[in-house]
């Protein structure tokens, strides 16, 4: 019961408290967009671009890592994608949308958030690790396999879709973050105490400002409809997910335990906004997508609670 007072509530409470303005309009949709705005394009990039630059490379990649925190996303990417065409009836593109929705964990926001105050921010190498190939591998294995399914028949050479898939990644804030802390940490970090002081300031308030802003982004959501198929990204994002990586990282590769606690806490994540994001950049499955990162995130505070009782 401590693990959910102290570790998982506090993180939600933020949550909550910005879904609570937002809905009471004492911050309107400008204020909550603005916030975001500032998060994602500043302050998370700062924070990570400080994590990957201080990272040690050398032990923080570990195979046995990625591939149990990859599998079980992979694994809830194609229950969800079959699923969606073969149990629900959608179309393939729709189905792409809402296999990524099972395969985008909240790994940066709450995942990261809820790593550090259960078991501080000294166990966050593995987090980091997993976070700085999670949005580039991700999204490209969307966008290539969602082009694809659009543009079955019509001949989009392999030359366009490769760079369509580069410019989408290599524009993205987060991605950039990550390539300078990679460029740094390679570099010997060169750069003088002032500007880590200045990077410090703003990287410390990513996160609180992030879950501030995610609570008022859910009250734009709406449960509608579709219910068996938000279940299905629920249980593969918030139970097959986890429960592979937990499997292979204790059983398989006997992952030392802070790398099996940053495998399964990220894995354990719902989807994250970019879920939405995704499906509304296409057109598709918007409303379904919506509804499950709304529905799995409330449910995350019992589950997330539940795989911490099983780490050891």
């Amino acid at each position: 019961m401590s693990a959910l007072l102290d570790v998982i509530l506090p993180v939600f409470v933020v949550i909550g408290f910005g879904y609570a303005l937002t809905r009471a309009k004492l911050l309107d949709d400008t204020a909550v967009d603005a916030l975001m705005r500032f998060a994602q394009n500043f302050a998370v990039p700062l924070l990570l671009f400080r994590s990957i630059a201080h990272l040690d490379l050398s032990s923080a990649y570990d195979a046995g890592l990625m591939v149990s925190f990859y599998a079980g996303a992979f694994a809830s990417f194609s229950v969800c994608f079959i699923g969606a065409m073969l149990v629900f009836g959608r179309p393939m593109p729709d189905a792409v949308a809402i296999g990524f929705a099972g395969l985008f964990s909240n790994s940066l926001l709450l995942g990261l958030a809820i790593t550090e105050r259960a078991y501080g921010t000294a166990a966050l190498a593995g987090n980091y690790a997993i976070i700085s190939l999670h949005a580039p591998m991700l999204y490209g294995f969307g966008i290539a396999l969602m082009e694809w399914a659009r543009t079955r028949g019509r001949g989009l050479s392999g030359g366009t879709l490769g760079r369509q898939i580069a410019r989408a990644i290599l524009t993205q804030s987060l991605v950039i973050g990550i390539l300078a802390g990679f460029a740094v940490n390679l570099a010997g970090d060169p750069l003088p105490g002032v500007v880590w002081s200045a990077v410090d300031m703003i990287a410390g308030s990513a996160i609180p400002i992030a879950l501030f802003g995610l609570g008022g982004v859910l009250v734009r959501y709406r449960i509608e409809g579709d219910m068996g198929t938000v279940g299905m990204i629920t249980a593969g994002s918030l139970l097959l997910h986890p429960a592979v990586a937990y499997g292979l990282g204790r059983w398989v590769f006997e992952l030392e335990v802070p790398a099996l606690r940053s495998a399964v806490v990220t894995a354990a994540m719902a989807p994250g906004v970019n879920a939405y994001m995704f499906a509304h950049m296409y057109g598709v499955a918007k409303r379904v997508n919506a509804s499950a990162v709304l529905v799995a995130t409330a449910v995350s505070v019992g589950t997330a609670w539940v795989w911490l009782a099983l780490l050891p």
